[in-house]
């Protein structure tokens, strides 16, 4: 089954090039295209998405108020932060507002088709810049959160560690010398002792509960 794609970018170029890239990738397709977050929640219902490529700066509704009001509606759908600077305060917004993750929009095309597929497959694009502007935002939140390991195996303690710090699947697998599958693998049993679905989820509840 292909993957349903979702495309919200004021700049019509990037756009119509963001839509052929992905109907011309096998396992995705577009189903939609809008400029702006206007009308966000019946753009979702009528293209019913599996996956938002979201920009966040457009003018009238921006991509952060698009990602609110989607997850009023809908908390399964993934949505992917489209962003010209890495560092750019906008992404914690959007992240902790309930996005899965971002990707730059310099990135070459097999990357941001790769960033997609991670996504969906519960990963996130989390860099460490981002990871720890999270991480410092959740501890002025919950400076006093209690300590609970949900049953983590020192294993899984570990990944999740490494998962909080921004590392990706493969840079996990290289520092604990285990393959990407395995790391799948432990990834999925941390998301269901969390009761979670996604990276950017168990590392908010990670900081959230003093895991790590």
């Amino acid at each position: 089954m292909e993957t349903r794609v979702v495309i919200f970018e004021d700049n019509e170029a990037r756009r119509e090039g963001l839509e052929v890239m992905i109907n011309m990738t096998d396992g995705i397709c577009c189903v939609g295209t809008f400029h702006n977050c206007k009308n966000v929640e019946e753009d979702i219902r009528h293209t019913e998405p599996d996956l938002v490529l979201m920009d966040i700066n457009m003018p009238v509704a921006n991509g952060i108020e698009g990602v609110k009001r989607i997850r009023k509606i809908n908390t399964k759908i993934k949505i992917l932060m489209q962003t010209v600077f890495e560092d750019d305060t906008n992404i914690l917004a959007s992240i902790c507002a309930g996005a899965d993750g971002y990707v730059l929009k310099k990135v070459p095309p097999h990357e941001l088709i790769l960033a997609i597929q991670q996504v969906m497959n519960g990963g996130a694009s989390l860099t460490p810049v981002v990871a720890r502007q999270v991480m410092r935002f959740l501890q002025q939140e919950n400076p006093v959160s209690s300590k609970s390991d949900f049953d983590l195996t020192s294993r899984e303690h570990e990944i999740l560690s490494l998962l909080v710090q921004g590392n990706s699947y493969k840079m996990i697998a290289a520092q604990c010398n285990i393959s990407t599958a395995t790391v799948n693998s432990h990834i999925q049993h941390i998301y269901e002792k969390l009761q979670v679905h996604s990276v950017v989820e168990a590392v908010t509840k990670a900081i959230k509960n003093n895991i790590v």
